[in-house]
């Protein structure tokens, strides 16, 4: 399992480019790399949290994936920072938002798909062509457990990691000639803002009055608003900074890192279960909304 994955002293590679680094795993990941010794170019969308950043030592930029200009104006200045080098990149950032799939506008989900996908793979696409210049690179998604088994009233965030997991094992392929490798990392139930911030989205773009799902938006609603864990086998974020650190630490990295009993669990049961079972598990461990 991932929690016994040995951890070296240091480097190469050298600097690392973070995503979504205002709170849980990306703020954990970027503090503690940086106190490792790494060259650590965080990024938040949001410029508070840059300077709060910026105030505890770690080089932050502002970058918003939704936005084009943005990822080109971050990167030139992450460039600047590293010396013209990314040695690898940490595609964190991301959001959930939750809902039944038939209440989920098409603006909506383009809501959702503009950062969790489309500014995450436009990111990608850039320092790929860094990384080939400069013979070398690992890149590193952050997948979920929901990027290879839905569960309910998630659909636009399942469809945005299965989306990921897509886009990243295909780049796997096409670019693994040029010594860039890239990895997924897959978390179950991880303590952050995750929840806070989907509850945000939810009230944003949800309406529960005129839904045919309403009784389960309660429970869901419950569930949101939970203070701490709110399903079993839930672990801090650093759990996937070990795996980030594996990553950058061997000379091979795994192609996937799955991390919490949850996602090691559903993994075995999707490669040998009937669907119809799995989908009875999945409705199980989703509670209907109330996990």
């Amino acid at each position: 399992m991932n929690q016994s994955l040995p951890l070296t002293k240091i480097l190469p590679p050298a600097n690392i480019l973070i995503t979504g680094c205002s709170t849980g795993i990306g703020y954990q990941c970027a503090k503690q790399l940086h106190e490792m010794g790494y060259k650590v170019i965080a990024t938040c969308r949001q410029q508070d949290d840059v300077t709060r950043i910026k105030s505890e030592g770690i080089t932050c930029i502002q970058l918003d994936l939704a936005n084009s200009q943005s990822i080109e104006f971050a990167l030139k200045q992450v460039l600047l920072e590293t010396n013209g080098k990314i040695d690898a990149l940490f595609n964190n950032g991301a959001f959930g938002l939750p809902g039944a799939v038939e209440d989920l506008s098409r603006e909506a989900m383009e809501y959702q798909f503009q950062t969790n996908v489309f500014g995450t793979q436009e990111l990608t696409n850039a320092v790929v062509k860094i990384m080939r210049k400069q013979g070398y690179g690992k890149i590193l998604y952050n997948s979920s457990i929901l990027g290879f088994a839905a569960m309910q009233y998630r659909g636009a965030y399942n469809a945005s990691k299965f989306a990921i997991e897509g886009f990243a094992d295909t780049l796997r392929l096409e670019i693994k000639q040029d010594n860039i490798q890239v990895s997924l990392i897959e978390p179950g139930p991880i303590l952050s803002d995750f929840r806070k911030n989907a509850f945000a989205q939810f009230k944003r773009w949800i309406s529960i009055d005129d839904s045919a799902h309403k009784e389960k938006y309660q429970a869901m609603v419950s569930r949101l608003e939970t203070v701490g864990p709110s399903a079993p086998f839930t672990l801090g974020p650093e759990a996937v900074t070990k795996c980030v650190i594996h990553a950058l630490q061997h000379d091979k990295a795994k192609i996937r890192y799955r991390v919490t009993v949850p996602t090691i669990v559903f993994a075995y049961l999707k490669r040998i279960l009937p669907t119809s079972w799995l989908d009875f598990l999945l409705i199980k461990a989703g509670g209907d909304g109330k996990r």
